[in-house]
Order: structure tokens, then sequence, then C-alpha cells
């Protein structure tokens, strides 16, 4: 992966901005150099880790965000470092191939989830839907007391145990934040998911970028390349000029 320059970040944006929201990662992460098609048969965790680290080169380590208290309805104001919600490299490298979990007579053979596999299951309005096409995509055989059964068949304790076993083994792909609210001392875990948030920042820098180079190439009749081309830091001190 390479970092982006505001050129080629606000490209990126108009290209994933066109895409459905499972797809838009991977359009990020093919504009800094991945072949898009691989970077969709990648582990949740790994595409997350990287679009980690293409978020920290675009507007650095430091993320700022909110969160409501589930039991108070408090908001919270948070703000946390990169490092502190990226797994340990031993943690971070999800196995590859296949996995095994035997529970109750069943026996199951398993791959973690993809940028693929999530994309399939957003397709599905239902929730519930979506979660056992995710599931089905990632089963590679169902063996009950010895014989192939089909994995629809499989009960609820069974997938919620497939899927605690999932997130166990690609835990970057399931961050979490431990938040302690300060109204009422309720503690709670949030998820936390990189995709969204970047995509969040992504869209409202791009905005903002876009008005500033409408505003600068009214006053000063420049193109949008050579606006572009100017630090960020440049940008704001014509804006701070032309204002005055």
């Amino acid at each position: 992966m390479r970092a982006l320059n505001a050129a080629e970040l606000l490209d990126a944006w108009e290209r994933s901005a066109a895409q459905p929201p499972a797809w838009r990662p991977l359009a990020l992460l093919a504009a800094a150099g991945a072949a898009q098609a691989a970077v969709a048969d990648w582990t949740v965790g790994r595409r997350d880790a990287e679009l980690l680290r293409l978020r920290e080169s675009a507007f650095g380590s430091r993320l700022a965000a909110t969160a409501a208290c589930p039991g108070c309805g408090e908001r919270l104001e948070l703000a946390f470092d990169a490092g502190e919600i990226r797994a340990h490299p031993e943690e971070a490298a999800a196995p590859a191939g296949e996995l095994a979990l035997a529970l109750d007579g069943w026996d199951l053979r398993f791959r973690l989830p993809t940028g693929r596999d999530l994309a399939a299951a957003a397709a599905h309005d239902d929730l519930e839907a979506a979660r056992r096409t995710l599931v089905g995509r990632c089963l590679l055989a169902v063996r009950r007391g010895g014989a192939a059964v089909d994995g629809s068949a499989l009960p609820e304790a069974v997938v919620a145990a497939l899927e605690e076993r999932m997130e166990a083994a690609d835990p970057q792909a399931h961050v979490r934040l431990a938040l302690a609210c300060p109204a009422c001392g309720l503690g709670w875990q949030a998820p936390f998911d990189v995709d969204a948030f970047f995509w969040t920042e992504l869209d409202a820098w791009a905005r903002r970028t876009l008005a500033e180079v409408h505003a600068l190439a009214l006053a000063y009749g420049w193109n949008e390349a050579e606006i572009l081309a100017l630090s960020a830091a440049r940008r704001h001190l014509y804006l701070e000029m032309v204002s005055a």
C-alpha cells in the first residue's frame, strides 16, 4: 500500500462513492496500489489492517469519534490512537486455509470471511439472511455423526460457536472499544468499524476540499490540479485571505 496525495485521494473517493458500501473499502485499497480482485479475497482482518494504515497515511494516527451510552444516552467523545486498535502482529496474522470446529457431534471445516463474502451478505436486506449467507459461504464441509450434511441444518448454538471461533481467529476484523459512561458509570464494549469510520471521514474531507477548490478557483483563477498541489496549510492560508 502507498500513501495517496490529495488529488489521488479525491479520485479514490469519487470512484468509491459509486460503489455499493460493501465494495468501497476494496476500491480504496485498489487506489492505493492493490489489485481489487485480490483484495476482495483477503480476510476481513487483513483488509481492515490495510485500511487503517491507509487512513493513517491520509489523516494521521489520531482518531476521534462519539458514542452514546446504552444505559442513559449520555454522549461520549472519544479520542484514541490507531495503534490502540491494531491487533498485535502475532494476533493479526489470521490463519489461511481451513479451520476446524467440533461441537455437540457436529464437525465443521471452514475458512474466515473475506471482503467478497461481506459484499454477498450485504446484498440481503434481512439481517438473519445476511448472517446465514456469510456463514454458508465460509463453510467448507459439515459432518454429523460422520455423515456429510447440508450446512443449512446447523442449529443456532453451533452457528453462534462458529462465529465466535471466526472472531477469535481474526481479531482485527472485530475491534471493540472498552467504554465507561461518566454520567451513570456503565461500562460496555462498542464495536469499531474502521471501514465505516474511514469512509465517513473521507467523504467529509472530500466535500470540504472541493469547497476549498471552488473558493480558490473563483478567487484566483487556479485550476483544481494547481490548488490540490498546494499543501493543506497553504490552502487554508489562502482561504483566510479570501474570506478576510
